[in-house]
């Protein structure tokens, strides 16, 4: 039998925690980088690009002519060409499956409010935060944000995420 203090407090023994007194399975066990803990955060930025556009309207079909008509976007409440909400929220995706929890994980539920349009060419960072693990499912759940350069909040919320356990074993 092999007894183990995990950084979150939890006992772990033979692989599996110890609640209330009962063992139970260790959700994490395969997951490439490990049971995250809540605190961690992990960013990326990039600057947004016409290119982003025209690959998420092939993707999509989302033609809106605030993100083509330079004339219509530059008169309109956002005064500039504005990249589509998919791809201001993207960065998010990458910072999930590349960094946190990383790689094999795979979205359950979001909850996003975009409150400031993103601009071609301007640089977003995309930020998530640990807020709540679970240890019998790699499961986390995470508030998540965009910001321009500027500092500005472009977008907020919260999400759900599932990782798979991609490890060999």
């Amino acid at each position: 039998m092999t007894l183990q203090l995990m950084k979150d407090g939890q006992l772990m023994k033979d692989g599996h925690s110890m609640k209330d007194g009962h063992s139970m399975k260790d959700g994490w066990v395969g997951v490439i980088k490990g049971r995250p803990q809540p605190g961690a955060f992990a960013e990326r930025s990039r600057r947004t690009q016409p290119q982003d556009i025209d690959a998420f309207a092939d993707m999509t079909g989302d033609r809106n002519p605030l993100h083509y008509d330079k004339a219509l976007a530059e008169a309109s409440v956002f005064g500039k060409l504005i990249v589509q909400g998919g791809v201001t929220s993207g960065i998010l995706n990458a910072v999930v499956a590349e960094d946190l929890p990383g790689p094999g994980s795979v979205f359950l539920e979001v909850s996003w409010k975009f409150v400031k349009a993103v601009g071609v060419g301007e640089l977003i960072t995309g930020r998530v935060e640990v807020k709540e693990v679970r240890a019998d499912k790699p499961i986390t759940r995470l508030e998540t944000s965009v910001r321009n350069e500027a500092g500005e909040l472009c977008l907020t919320g919260t999400a759900t995420v599932f990782t798979v356990p991609l490890a060999r074993r």
